[in-house]
């Protein structure tokens, strides 16, 4: 099924746009890029027979792919002239919703607001607990053992 989408797809971008890019998609789909009109279709195999799920979005400032503003399930025995023809609408869908209400991607970014300061911590006053100074008292007496051993009890 990926051939067929990807051999459709690549005749469907030559008739849309003259810049383009065709890859696959993680689901087994494929994507046709439109950098200088910044939108992209997808179309993704369904469970039917010859059959295509049609999506279509825009690109953002970064490159990566707004979420899809209209799709439809489309036969792909029809002509590549019949699926321009509803890449087309697909796209004009998509312009018509950009009109209507601009994203925050193209505006200015709204002010971030202000956190509240963290509390301020009380001041912790460190002390050596009684565990630390079992091990000082441990190490201390093993370096005096070792130092017995070493030299006796005769101090040579």
């Amino acid at each position: 099924m990926y051939a067929e989408l990807r051999e459709t797809a690549t005749e469907l971008a030559g008739v849309l746009w003259r810049e383009h890019t065709v890859y696959r998609e993680r689901g087994g789909g494929v994507v046709i890029r439109g950098e200088h009109v910044e939108r992209w279709i997808s179309l993704a195999p369904t469970g039917g027979r010859n059959q295509a799920r049609l999506r279509a979005g825009r690109l953002l400032d970064g490159g990566t792919t707004a979420p899809a503003r209209s799709e439809i399930v489309v036969d792909l025995s029809v002509g590549t002239a019949e699926l321009a023809a509803v890449c087309r609408r697909l796209l004009a869908d998509v312009a018509a919703a950009d009109a209507a209400g601009p994203s925050r991607a193209r505006t200015e970014r709204p002010a971030r607001a202000k956190r509240a300061p963290k509390p301020a911590r009380p001041a912790r006053r460190r002390h050596t607990s009684v565990g630390s100074w079992v091990v000082v008292l441990c190490v201390a007496g093993i370096v005096g053992l070792w130092v017995y051993t070493q030299f006796g009890v005769y101090g040579y």
